[in-house]
């Protein structure tokens, strides 16, 4: 997870995150991972990544510094466009991939963005549900907990969308990573390239 330096915006048109998306199809590429689940905010960014040879801190940094130099370029700005180092946090069990998957999957519902996670166009959520593809993302893993079933994965993201009872991991992660506003969007356009 990263937020933007003052909890700026870090994407203002469509262009910003169609380009972030395909700067993470690059850096995919040149150092392979597995992309569970994401989320892109206005403000802030939500990546679950499982790591195969590179570190993580050379991934994120690969990304956030080829996307910054493309945002300051473009909005004609310079200086950090993030707030600091990306937040990161190994994830050990199985329970805690599946609800850091719904966090992310939610984020926007909690931030009051959307009234379901399936209207917010930035996020791997429709990709989950099949209504999508996305070759950045590998929802198997996910959805290997669930017999490879959409429908079960979606009712354990929705039942849970107003529930008060978040377990404590999820509220720790919460604590660490908050909520913001933003604005309902399109479905994105599929990421060539």
């Amino acid at each position: 997870m990263n937020r933007g330096n003052r909890k700026d915006q870090i994407f203002i048109e469509e262009e910003d995150y169609i380009i972030f998306l395909k700067m993470l199809k690059k850096v995919q590429r040149k150092y392979p991972f597995r992309l569970i689940s994401y989320c892109l905010m206005t403000n802030h960014i939500h990546l679950q990544i499982q790591t195969i040879n590179t570190p993580i801190g050379q991934i994120m940094q690969s990304l956030l510094l080829n996307y910054t130099k493309y945002f300051n370029q473009k909005y004609d700005l310079s200086g950090h466009l993030f707030q600091g180092r990306f937040t990161s946090e190994l994830i050990e069990t199985d329970s805690y991939m599946m609800q850091t998957s719904r966090y992310i999957h939610l984020n926007p519902v909690k931030a009051k963005m959307v009234k379901m996670p399936k209207d917010y166009r930035w996020s791997s959520y429709c990709v989950y549900l099949g209504r999508r593809k996305c070759e950045l993302t590998a929802d198997e893993k996910i959805l290997d907990y669930f017999s490879g079933n959409r429908i079960l994965y979606k009712q354990y993201v929705e039942n849970n969308l107003y529930a008060e009872d978040v377990s404590e991991e999820i509220l720790r992660y919460e604590e660490r990573v908050g909520h913001d506003n933003g604005e309902d969007q399109e479905p994105p356009p599929d990421i060539q390239n």
